[in-house]
């Protein structure tokens, strides 16, 4: 999987978890970046990213990831 395949994927879920069809992730995109995406929704949204990819973080890797960038690091490294 390409790293523009595993963005339009990542589109898809955060579209899917926030419930916002114009949501679009970028390399730099965090949390305040995204209206909703609070410590609670984040463990969703871990969770919806790993059922998606079929992948699983550690805790360690959930808290160091500091964007959507490192997020797609992470999935792309676990493929």
């Amino acid at each position: 999987m390409s790293r523009e395949e595993v963005f339009q994927k990542l589109n898809e879920v955060f579209r899917e978890e926030f419930d916002d069809e114009e949501i679009v992730v970028r390399e730099d995109t965090t949390a305040k970046d995204i209206e909703g995406w609070d410590s609670l929704e984040h463990i969703d949204l871990i969770a919806a990213v790993e059922d998606a990819f079929s992948v699983h973080f550690s805790m360690a890797e959930v808290t160091s990831m500091k964007n959507v960038g490192e997020m797609a690091d992470r999935i792309m490294e676990k493929m």
